[in-house]
């Protein structure tokens, strides 16, 4: 062991004080939990120097803005906010509020949240009062604001605004009593700040500091510090002290789990120290003793309840609730007992899982192989806790598409899907909370193969279920195996009655939530000609069955109905259930929820649910390999059905469980509490998910990979790339993203070598092996592409790309190999799912390289151009024009462009480029062709001649050939205002990047940085509220100088939506200027072209018309006309934008 995996070992021993009633509490914490905040800006010199370095150094920090600098630089407060930082309210003038008279303080901090909703588009939830001045008045004010005033637990002032003050002093003054939850006070104007940053950020990173944004401090903080080794023994409780343990008591008539759980705290214990407690279910002669139990079946602990040494009164009676608290002189013969109390069954076992999160073991030990960091001794804090249960009742998982990955890891590691292997799923699914299963059924039958999953599953504690086209408790494999007859309930109906009911008797003991109705057989549609009348007396029979076979009836037996694909089509055509029976609905097996409950239907007694999806099988194709759903992405559809009232079941297909760990524990943990985890919390969510794996050191780095990995499989997913996905030619598409790949994996690699080694395999299953893989299979698309591309153009390169394509489709099968080699074969056979040859919705059965090209090139070498932006080389043939020509160059477009000299042949070519002017830079000027040569064509502004429109680079070879003309268009046309500027024939604007939003009728506009494909969306908040009259509702406005006139294409890239409320279809709305606006309609069908386009694009894209009468200045505006929109980028075609996947990068602006 590493001595700096021992130090952060230590770490873990004086921690951990959080509960699960927030986001921090998710994670073991670092030592210290601080907060940066930045006073007094935005200012335009200060503000991109500050946020880049941030970035660098991976910290979300916040910034308190002043409303006069926020008015003046309203971009760089949106630049802020879109880069995982909070933004808090620091007053309109940065007056002293106390001096003020109740309108001035008004104007202060009431006309300072408009300001900046209005121009960030979502409302700060903090106000930081000007010299922390805030009496009741302040409050009160702020609270009218919807602001909560912020008051740090404890304050680090650096003394920056102070000018006397050296950086050496700032730097001492910022790293000096720094606690746990301080707050550590810059201002963003001090340049000697800027300087000592980095080296202020690593020192309080080796101090085990961890950094959050107020949102994130606070949530961090809610039950209290973290414990220390220093703290009083009133303040803490020991479980392990100079070398013993502290003793576990269950009493014997508890649930079987509950001991059972107990045990796992006991080796968790044991793993973490070398010293292992008794566990025993009478009170050991201790002094210190840990107690858990459930109320109404531990003697214990209703003797404690009995005698009010414990109150209860937060948990009895609770769904899954619990209690930990400390209890001094609770029984005869001990001392001091931490109690651990439930409501029921699971309360306690969550309880108990509880105690394992704090003392560092992740839910992932097993399952990932996260080390459980060695303490000498641990002690938790001594404050009371209460927990008072899950937001969504049922919260579980569906093993499911698991050929051939996770049956073949199974079958070689425990012999099949065994209760040996499901022991390890639903301790899983308890250390995170979830309680409910749909178990694999593709080749299996759970309840069947083996008869101890059932008495397993109900002694853990899990819910057991069957999936959607499974009812009444029998896997779709029981037919198979020994159904007699048609699945056809019209023409069999006695026989599926018995089928059905000898299911319910053989589990009527267990814990269960019965799927009732009937799909066709094998999840497949009814036949045709299916007729609601059908449905519902298939219904009526099932629930029959129910009560007779469960003994009660059946509105007190939990039973959901799943509306999936067409079975939703019955409904809305009129069929119903009891109302005591829950509606699941469903994804489009895409991840976008196509219906949520109405005001009507939240009012039933069985609620609602939702089944999501993180892998599918089927149409447009299967996505089953790794990780592609972004948290934003989760969370924002998940944050529609809480609103909406879908929060009785949430359950996620999973596919095979590993890869999916980020997103199956997000879910898991949002479904607790999705109150919890607001948007912009996200960073601080995934920040306090990695330290619980990695430690705190790591944690920012790790987050942002995993964060940057699943943005861009979330873009389009590895299973739908094709060669030509992503451009060659235009706009540096494929280059760009091939970059981002391979940042993300240079990144991965490095922080690989930092890490101990026991930390390296869990690094490579959760970080490092899903970048890599990915990386492959892009840059293997790209490549095969980049061949065809060469091909055509006759370049003697081709056959290199081919060559090339071989080597990372061998690559692709070595980073598998070493995976099934990885912890001597642990997880061998787990990426055994095939990825790579897809030529329709199924998987291929091998993996196949894209068919690539080569070329016979002759001997005799020979001269080629080929130019950014056309994929003809030259010389060509006929219609190929002589010259090229480039894009233009403009100081509000890309720096440079390129051009590419290449060989045709074998023998060598010597080459020469020159500019007819020289303002006109070349990066190469002449060279020898070897490998292909890319020239950066660029401009000196400062030397150029006004009224130039035109330049010429004239390439020649040494072969006789006529020289090759390339055009360089110029286009330095003067600009007035601060909009986006036409240029090369579009304009293209990143949705956060508005000039003004506008709220309307309690609507206002959230910015949702990363959201999506690039930097992020919009939308509206609340997600409930009522539809707008067209032209009345919220309004973004974005500043455009047009250079052309005519009637022009706009291009809105939206999230995929459906119009998931029925007579609401999900809409907005586009105008320029004064124009009247016209409506846009956004909401798919789920089995149409668009819906498959939309789909594997991850983008709807839409478009409207509006009219350019005039160059100059304009302004586009959208209007909100419903809620659940996103709007990712806006593309306005002028009649040159070029084909690509992404579109352009967004346009320059004309702020001088």
């Amino acid at each position: 062991m590493t001595a700096r995996w021992r130090s952060w070992g230590r770490v873990f021993a004086v921690l951990l004080g959080l509960a699960w009633c927030g986001l921090a509490s998710l994670a073991a914490a670092p030592l210290k939990r601080v907060a940066l905040v930045f006073d007094d800006g935005p200012r335009p010199e200060d503000a991109g120097p500050l946020l880049a370095l941030l970035a660098k150094e991976k910290v979300a920090a916040t910034f308190s803005l002043v409303g006069d600098s926020v008015q003046e630089n309203p971009a760089e407060a949106r630049a802020i906010a879109a880069q995982d930082c909070e933004i808090v309210n620091h007053s309109q003038t940065h007056s002293h509020p106390g001096a003020l008279n109740d309108a001035a303080l008004d104007r202060e901090i009431i006309g300072a949240q408009k300001l900046l909703t209005s121009t960030l588009g979502s409302a700060p939830r903090w106000y930081w009062p000007p010299f922390l001045e805030a009496d009741d008045r302040v409050r009160a004010t702020a609270a009218r604001a919807g602001l909560s005033v912020y008051v740090p637990r404890h304050l680090v002032v650096s003394q920056d605004y102070d000018r006397a003050v050296t950086a050496a002093e700032i730097y001492r003054r910022a790293t000096t009593d720094v606690r746990d939850g301080s707050v550590i006070l810059f201002h963003e104007w001090r340049a000697e700040t800027r300087a000592q940053l980095p080296a202020i950020i690593a020192e309080l990173r080796r101090q085990g500091c961890g950094f959050f944004t107020f949102s994130g401090l606070a949530a961090a903080l809610t039950a209290g510090p973290v414990a220390r080794s220093s703290t009083t023994a009133a303040k803490r409780f020991s479980l392990v002290e100079r070398g013993v343990a502290t003793p576990l008591v269950v009493a014997e008539g508890d649930w079987a789990g509950v001991r059972r759980a107990a045990g796992d705290l006991r080796t968790d214990i044991g793993r973490a120290t070398g010293k292992t407690p008794v566990l025993t279910t009478t009170l050991p002669a201790a002094k210190t003793v840990v107690l858990a139990g459930t109320v109404g079946r531990s003697a214990l602990i209703d003797e404690l309840v009995a005698h009010g040494k414990l109150d209860v009164s937060g948990i009895r009676g609770r769904w899954e609730a619990f209690q930990i608290e400390v209890v001094d002189r609770p029984l005869p013969g001990v001392e001091r007992a931490l109690v651990i109390a439930g409501s029921d069954k699971r309360g306690t076992i969550y309880g108990l899982y509880e105690i394992s999160r704090r003392i560092g073991v992740s839910p992932w030990a097993w399952w990932a192989d996260v080390p459980v960091a060695q303490q000498d001794e641990i002690f938790l804090s001594a404050e009371r806790i209460v927990e008072p249960g899950p937001t969504v009742k049922y919260r579980g998982i569906f093993l499911n598409d698991e050929a051939p990955a996770l049956t073949g890891w199974a079958k070689e590691k425990f012999g099949g899907l065994n209760h040996a292997f499901y022991a390890h799923v639903f301790e899983l699914l308890l250390r995170l909370r979830a309680n409910y299963l749909w178990p694999a059924m593709w080749n299996n039958a759970f309840n069947e193969d083996d008869p101890d999953n059932a008495r397993l599953a109900d002694e853990y504690g899990i819910v057991m279920g069957t999936s959607h086209h499974e009812p009444m408790l029998r896997a779709q494999q029981e037919w198979k195996r020994h159904g007699h007859g048609a699945w056809n309930y019209a023409t069999n109906g006695e026989t599926l009655r018995k089928f059905w009911s000898d299911g319910l008797r053989r589990n009527r003991d267990f814990e269960s939530i019965i799927t009732i109705g009937m799909r066709g057989d094998g999840d497949e549609a009814m036949t045709e000609g299916t007729n609601v009348a059908l449905l519902e007396q298939i219904v009526a029979d099932q629930r029959k069955i129910i009560r007779d076979t469960m003994g009660r009836p059946p509105a007190e037996v939990p039973q959901l109905w799943a509306l999936y694909k067409e079975v939703q089509a019955y409904y809305e055509h009129g069929m119903r259930v009891p109302d005591d029976v829950t509606l699941l609905w469903c994804d489009d097996n895409w991840g976008n929820l196509r219906r949520l409950p109405t005001a009507a239907e939240r009012t039933r007694r069985g609620g609602a649910g939702v089944y999501y999806h993180f892998d599918y099988v089927g149409d447009p194709r299967n996505y089953k390999w790794l990780n592609t759903i972004p948290l934003t992405k989760i969370w924002e559809q998940m944050h529609l059905a809480w609103r909406y009232g879908a929060d009785r079941i949430w359950i996620v297909n999973v596919g095979d469980l590993k890869p999916m760990e980020f997103p199956i524990e997000f879910f898991l943990t949002y479904a607790w509490r999705p109150e919890a985890i607001g948007y912009h919390q996200l960073g601080d969510y995934a920040r306090a998910w990695a330290a619980r794996q990695f430690g705190a050191t790591a944690a920012d780095e790790v987050a942002d990979l995993i964060n940057g990995y699943t943005k861009l499989n979330g873009r389009r997913k590895p299973e739908m790339l094709a060669p030509d996905t992503f451009s060659l030619v235009n706009y540096d598409e494929a280059e760009r993203v091939l970059a981002e790949w391979r940042g993300l994996e240079a990144r991965a690699r490095a922080l690989s070598k930092e890490l101990p080694a026991e930390a390296r395999a869990a690094f490579f299953q959760l970080v490092q092996q899903p970048i890599e893989a990915c990386r492959i299979v892009n840059e293997l698309v790209i490549t095969a592409g980049r061949n065809r591309l060469h091909a055509v153009q006759g370049r003697a390169s081709t056959n290199a790309e081919a060559a090339r394509a071989r080597a990372l489709f061998a690559e692709d099968a070595a980073l598998t190999a070493q995976w099934d080699a990885m912890l001597d074969g642990k997880w061998r056979h787990m990426m055994d799912q095939t990825h790579l040859g897809y030529t329709s919705w199924q998987q291929p059965i091998r993996n196949a390289m894209p068919a690539v090209t080569e070329l016979q090139v002759p001997e005799r070498g020979e001269l080629g151009v080929a130019v950014e932006g056309d994929p003809a080389a030259r010389p060509g043939d006929y219609p190929i024009p002589a010259e090229a020509k480039l894009p233009p160059l403009s100081p509000w477009g890309p720096a440079w462009r390129w051009i590419d000299v290449f060989n045709r042949g074998h023998a060598p070519v010597h080459f020469s480029i020159e500019a007819n002017a020289p303002w006109l830079k070349v990066s190469v000027t002449k060279g020898d062709l070897g490998p292909d040569v890319r020239v950066a064509v660029s401009v000196d502004w400062s030397a150029l001649k006004p009224g130039v429109q035109e330049a010429t680079l004239t390439v020649r070879g040494d072969g006789g050939e006529p020289p090759i003309v390339v055009k360089v268009p110029i286009d330095c046309r003067p600009v007035t205002g601060h909009g986006f500027v036409e240029l090369d024939g579009h304009v293209a604007i990143e949705a956060p990047n508005f000039s003004r939003a506008q709220g309307a009728n309690g609507a206002t506009w959230k910015v949702l940085p990363d959201f999506g494909r690039m930097l992020g969306g919009v939308t509206t908040w609340p997600v409930t509220a009522s539809a707008d009259e067209l032209g009345k509702g919220a309004r973004l406005d974005y500043d455009v100088f047009f250079r052309s006139t005519g009637e022009f294409v706009v291009e809105l890239q939206c999230a995929p939506t459906f119009d998931f409320q029925p007579g609401q279809p999900r809409e907005f709305a586009v105008s320029l200027d004064d124009q009247p606006p016209a409506p846009v309609k956004l909401g798919l069908t789920a089995t149409d072209h668009e819906w498959e386009q939309a789909v594997g694009d991850g983008v709807k894209r839409v478009t409207a018309r509006i009219q350019v009468d005039r160059p100059g200045e304009h302004v586009l505006k959208i209007w909100r006309m419903t809620a659940g929109v996103v709007i990712e980028r806006i593309l306005i075609d002028t009649g040159g934008m070029r084909r690509s996947y992404l579109g352009p990068v967004e346009s320059g602006r004309g702020r001088p």
